[in-house]
């Protein structure tokens, strides 16, 4: 811990500033940290010595001549064994985004060029932001990883390899295990965005009391999904993300406007604009501005996304957790929502991928309305509205923060804004489906006999004839556009559980709506049984996840109800087996209780629902064992020659 004093003594007087760095030194131990804009966390200190120290503090601060700043040291995690083992190919699967010489890239037109260099370089920047938002301690973990292999340290060399693909400290794997590469640090429920020693049952306390005291407006902005959270007394404060990474968000913005300088497509030019003036100013009718046009972009040749999704935060969803605390929210008219995680996505449409995928539009208002219940609520398609949808294949260049954290696995298409965001609830603005070219595709001999091997081991041979890669490319298709049907709104009360069971609502309308769009030509009969088989055999997995994870968990909740209603059947050996012909009417029985539980947003009715199904049987564990007999892959990095040419430029 250092005191940084300009001049303090000729304003406080040297007894002060004495008075302080004792206190400061002999109450504040290596794990707490004090940051230029303040108090983040004081880990474990009294309530008593906290408001003394933070009233010292506040006097400091006001000459704005005192800069506190923490140097700290830590301490690698993992033994030198496990990390040669989880730095290991067979254990950390690559995925490589577009070379330097890909013929996408040589193809563009020299504006555009340019404008990809300074794409890269704004989205780049959510790396810093986004580590920031995920822990506290990330960024300096960082550095000190980096001093570490300038020395020579080959722990920590191995260290950062894991540090730079997880892009955080802690990642769960595929084993469900949670990696901590740094020792005494523990992941919170709050991440980055709330003090790191506030825990849920203060949280709620302070709450309550904000709440009783008249402070509506600051609550508001404390649950909302875009501000960092920090200590202010017995209180809590909220700071837009726009003013909490001033400097990062103005360097993003300046990037853009350059890239609209010389690309090539007008359309997209707006929106870069658009985007740019809401990274400068804390306004969220500026990011609604930007995602209703960011949404229209259809035939554009560059793709930029800043996504924006909230599936980290446990803190803010706890709030109706509390009986108390969910009255006085309700009563002032505040819808707790989680904090955004914030990625960057550059990429070059792929226009064949583009028009196949296009092909599914004209199909999406049948599939609205043959949603269950769909007289009860509102959703963002409509049978008998224009559908406000567009949706591009992409060949990616550069992936970064959220979406580029590789953590068990890495994001394989999204469909964004989610219901959350202004430009659904206040402009009618429509959605956009972004896929992700280099993530799903399987191209390489090693990585296709990996694959026939998992195949082996868990899937009964009759069926190995309908598996098909692309077949989960398409069920992909239908999640991500089913998170366009079923309610739009009403669901923020079902809390912790709200993504998961969103997550399993999008895969039950992928496969639900699979005998209605044979029927209407959109597959064959073949190509029906292969999506039904190749989701069948890709939901298995190598081990029972955490409740955090909602993507996996929403697998075993799936599983667990598919073996009771007889769809499919798990044998003592660990192999699947598939009734095709009871899939689809399943998943539609399955989606219509999802549905009932969304539009009941009543958080018990959630949690048992999840509880009733989260059931993992000794025949998974077996499966589990058969596929890492097979698959080794633990967790996984992210290549980016190309990106990293142009950053460099």
């Amino acid at each position: 811990m250092t005191i940084k004093a300009v001049n303090c003594a000729k304003v406080l007087g040297a007894p002060l500033i004495a008075s302080a760095s004792y206190f400061l030194s002999n109450h504040i131990n290596s794990r707490q940290q004090i940051n230029p804009k303040g108090i983040r966390y004081l880990g474990g200190l009294e309530n008593n010595k906290r408001n003394i120290l933070i009233e010292e503090l506040n006097k400091m601060s006001m000459i704005n001549n005192v800069n506190l700043d923490t140097k700290r040291d830590f301490e690698l995690g993992l033994t030198r064994e496990e990390l040669t083992k989880r730095t290991h190919k067979d254990y950390l699967t690559t995925k490589k985004m577009l070379a330097v010489d890909a013929p996408e890239y040589k193809a563009l037109a020299a504006g555009d060029k340019e404008a990809l260099k300074h794409l890269v370089k704004a989205a780049a920047r959510l790396d810093k932001v986004e580590m920031q938002l995920d822990d506290h301690n990330n960024l300096a973990f960082k550095e000190y990883l980096e001093k570490e292999v300038s020395k020579g340290n080959e722990d920590a060399k191995l260290t950062k390899i894991l540090f730079d693909a997880q892009k955080g400290i802690f990642a769960l794997d595929r084993n469900a295990d949670m990696v901590k590469l740094a020792k005494g640090l523990e992941p919170k429920k709050g991440i980055g965005v709330y003090p790191a020693d506030l825990e849920k049952d203060e949280f709620h306390s302070i709450l309550i009391k904000m709440l009783k005291d008249g402070k509506t407006e600051e609550v508001k902005k404390i649950l909302n999904q875009r501000s960092i959270v920090e200590r202010s007394g017995e209180e809590l404060k909220a700071t837009d993300y726009v003013d909490y990474f001033k400097e990062d968000f103005e360097y993003m913005a300046s990037e853009l406007e350059k890239a609209a300088e010389t690309s090539t497509n007008a359309d997209f030019n707006e929106y870069l604009h658009l985007q740019a003036k809401a990274l400068r100013k804390a306004d969220p009718m500026l990011d609604a501005y930007a995602d209703k046009k960011w949404a229209t972009l259809q035939d554009t040749p560059l793709e930029f996304t800043i996504t924006r999704e909230n599936y980290s935060d446990e803190m803010t969803e706890s709030v109706v957790e509390n009986s108390e605390l969910k009255k006085l929210l309700d009563e002032n008219g505040i819808v707790p929502v989680s904090k955004d995680c914030l990625g960057g996505r550059v990429g070059i449409v792929n226009k064949e991928g583009t028009d196949a995928i296009l092909n599914v539009k004209k199909y999406l208002p049948l599939m609205a309305k043959n949603m269950p219940l769909n007289d009860k609520y509102v959703q963002n398609i409509s049978a008998d509205k224009e559908t406000k949808q567009t949706m591009v294949d992409v060949d990616l260049v550069g992936v970064y923060g959220d979406v580029g954290e590789y953590r068990a696995g890495i994001t394989l298409a999204e469909n964004l804004p989610n219901d959350d965001k202004l430009s659904i609830i206040k402009l009618d603005g429509g959605r956009r489906n972004v896929y992700h070219r280099q993530i799903r595709l399987i191209t390489s001999e090693d990585a296709k006999e990996k694959m026939q091997k998992r195949l082996d081991a868990t899937l009964n041979k009759e069926l190995h004839k309908y598996y098909n890669d692309e077949a989960d490319h398409w069920f992909t298709v239908g999640h991500e556009n089913g998170h366009s049907l079923g309610p739009k709104s009403g669901t923020e009360g079902l809390g912790k559980y709200k993504s998961i069971i969103e997550e399993n609502k999008a895969d039950m309308v992928s496969l639900s709506m699979l005998d209605v769009l044979t029927d209407a030509g959109m597959y064959t009969e073949a190509q029906r049984e292969q999506i039904i088989l190749t989701y069948a055999a890709d939901n298995m997995m190598m081990a029972k996840p955490t409740m955090s994870q909602a993507h996996r968990v929403r697998s075993v909740m799936q599983n667990y109800y598919f073996i009771k209603e007889g769809a499919i059947e798990i044998s003592k050996d660990g192999i699947l087996n598939v009734n095709m012909e009871k899939m689809v009417p399943t998943a539609q029985k399955m989606l219509k209780e999802i549905i009932e539980v969304q539009l009941s947003g009543d958080f018990a009715r959630g949690e048992k629902y999840v509880n009733d199904y989260f059931v993992w049987t000794p025949e998974m564990e077996t499966m589990a064992a058969n596929i890492k007999k097979v698959s080794k892959t633990l967790n996984g990095k992210v290549e980016s020659p190309l990106a990293d040419k142009l950053l460099s430029e």
